[in-house]
């Protein structure tokens, strides 16, 4: 919400707000039949408690919409705020008007709030772990996250009992607050929208290492996508009989984005290692399993030269 929208919100509050407290201090310059008028001075008291919950809730509302940013705050956080605020003012209204007995009706009440809340326990749950989730804040509205089992995908809305997702193949996704809750959550959003990738790839003895990160860094340099700055990085992660495996590590402006880079990285390596003439070790395999007499770079399977015909036997 434009912060023109939030100005045009406060306006009601804050004229209600303004009258409680030109009427509170005039009061004594009023009719003598309305100064002295106990219910009279009552109900502005009242006036003035709810309007003041009313301007506060929209105060914190503006608040949190100009510090969210691109990430706003969800609306439950800011219908929290609010309905504690009108709890608080309807609690002192109560107070006002009836005294200690309002404490005692609520506390007469507590069974059949007991009852009630053992009928609806699921619902308490949802609510209670969608507040939890308003609180601590570990995702908002428009990030993109990974709840485990669960989903994969953009936050759209976080209400007081589910949470709405959209995944990548736009795809609409609810779920209550308490699985949510209770799955880890990743969030490829926060603190920053860029965040770092990887895949892994094995190629064949024949590549040095040094030759294969020149190749392989020289590719990513041509990339469009991912970013430049960092720049993307290689790193051995294994060196085995069937091969040196290589981890690619570049970075991603955004998640929704993240295939894209990641078909670009592969196709730029996947181009670079051909045209040096590499060999995947998985390929050599196929080929020596299926009686190959010859490797592509015209050596045996076991990596001798094929022999003249007049030296066969």
């Amino acid at each position: 919400m434009h912060m023109k929208q939030h100005a045009r919100r406060l306006i009601l509050p804050i004229l209600l707000f303004l009258t409680g407290i030109g009427v509170q201090q005039t009061l004594p310059d009023l009719p003598e039949f309305i100064a002295q008028n106990e219910t009279f001075s009552l109900l502005n008291t009242v006036v003035l408690y709810f309007s003041t919950a009313w301007l506060v809730s929209r105060g914190m509302a503006m608040v949190l919409d100009k510090a969210g940013g691109n990430r706003p705050y969800p609306r439950l956080l800011k219908d929290l705020i609010a309905a504690i605020l009108f709890v608080i003012a309807f609690t002192a209204t109560s107070a006002l008007f009836m005294g200690q007995g309002a404490i005692g009706a609520l506390a007469g009440s507590g069974i059949v709030l007991a009852v009630i809340g053992f009928a609806i326990r699921n619902v308490v749950a949802d609510t209670l772990s969608g507040i939890a989730l308003a609180v601590e804040g570990p995702f908002r509205i428009g990030d993109w996250i990974d709840i485990d089992t669960l989903a994969q995908a953009k936050a759209v809305e976080i209400g007081w009992r589910t949470t709405r997702l959209q995944t990548l193949d736009g795809t609409y996704v609810i779920l209550p607050n308490s699985q949510i809750s209770r799955q880890r959550i990743t969030n490829y959003s926060a603190p920053k929208r860029e965040f770092r990738a990887q895949i892994n790839i094995t190629l064949d003895h024949v590549l040095s290492i040094g030759k294969a990160r020149e190749i392989m860094l020289e590719a990513l340099g041509k990339a469009q996508l991912i970013q430049q700055d960092p720049k993307p990085d290689i790193r051995v992660r294994s060196y085995e009989e069937g091969g040196i495996s290589y981890t690619i590590r570049y970075w991603v402006p955004r998640f929704e984005r993240a295939v894209d880079c990641r078909d670009e990285v592969y196709s730029l390596i996947d181009d670079a290692l051909r045209s040096a003439g590499s060999i995947a070790p998985y390929r050599r395999i196929q080929l020596i399993n299926a009686g190959a007499d010859t490797m592509p770079d015209g050596s045996g399977g076991d990596g001798s030269k094929p022999l003249p015909l007049d030296q066969l036997s």
